[in-house]
């Protein structure tokens, strides 16, 4: 028998690929991929578009701004002493960069000029200042004038007792034309003195503090608060009294407390 020839095709059988064909079509199939994938690689790379590595993570972020911070702390520590030491105009930044072991050129980053950072020492002291009387006061809305001034005067002491550079500082600024006063009284201590000054007048007119001009009082308040830090060394020399010591500054306080405070609740009939 024989076999029976198969129907013909329309076109021939394609020939086999030889093996000089395949790396071609190997290309011809990265072109494709490279097709597909092209629209997702330009919308990466699109204007303003951000890669999730480029992305700050929160927890580095916090951390950059934390040693900002902790940064800034150390060169105003540092400049509060230079400043209070050898005064604005011998007062070098760097100095201030040698006390602190950082590089010159990371202080300027921070405070341009020496000018900006002389500013800048002195509203961080009176912020800290303003921040120990909001804190002696919080949730006592019903405080008497003359318990908020204790409380406020009490605070003013600690902190000169923490920063005793601080009334050298300003001891310097207050010397007769000395062109930084104008802006240290405009800027900082009226603003400061303003807010003891109506409970002063309310505790006057209670006849808790004796009359006379409000600011004085405020004025003599601070010299006596303060007279622990600007009388340090010549108190421990002469009276063998180590004004830092907590117990001498409670014992302190409670001297200002009875002549000024517990004085003034007596003439009250308290």
């Amino acid at each position: 028998m024989t076999k029976k020839n198969s129907p013909a095709k329309d076109t021939a059988p394609e020939a086999p690929a030889t093996k000089g064909e395949r790396p071609a079509e190997k290309a011809k199939a990265r072109a494709r991929d490279k097709q597909a994938v092209a629209p997702a690689v330009a919308a990466k790379r699109a204007p303003g578009a951000k890669s999730d590595a480029s992305k700050p993570k929160p927890v580095r972020k916090r951390r950059e701004q934390q040693r900002a911070i902790d940064t800034k702390r150390t060169i105003l520590n540092a400049a509060l002493s230079e400043f209070a030491q050898v005064g604005f105009e011998a007062a070098s930044i760097r100095n201030i960069a040698a006390i602190t072991g950082l590089q010159h050129p990371l202080i300027t980053y921070h405070y341009r000029t020496k000018e900006i950072l002389w500013k800048a020492v002195a509203e961080d002291a009176f912020a800290e200042i303003r921040r120990l009387w909001d804190e002696g006061i919080a949730g006592q809305e019903n405080m008497t004038p003359i318990e908020r001034l204790r409380a406020e005067y009490s605070a003013f002491l600690r902190f000169t007792i923490a920063h005793p550079d601080f009334h050298h500082f300003m001891l310097r600024e207050s010397r007769p034309g000395n062109p930084r006063l104008p802006w240290l009284v405009k800027t900082i201590l009226l603003p400061t003195m303003q807010r003891v000054l109506p409970e002063i007048e309310s505790a006057q007119a209670q006849g808790l503090l004796p009359p006379g001009n409000p600011a004085l009082i405020h004025y003599m308040m601070i010299g006596m608060t303060s007279v622990l830090s600007s009388l340090k060394d010549e108190i421990q020399e002469s009276a063998g009294v180590a004004t830092d010591d907590p117990k001498v500054v409670d014992s302190y306080l409670s001297l200002i407390d009875a002549v000024v405070f517990n004085s003034a609740n007596r003439r009250d009939g308290a």
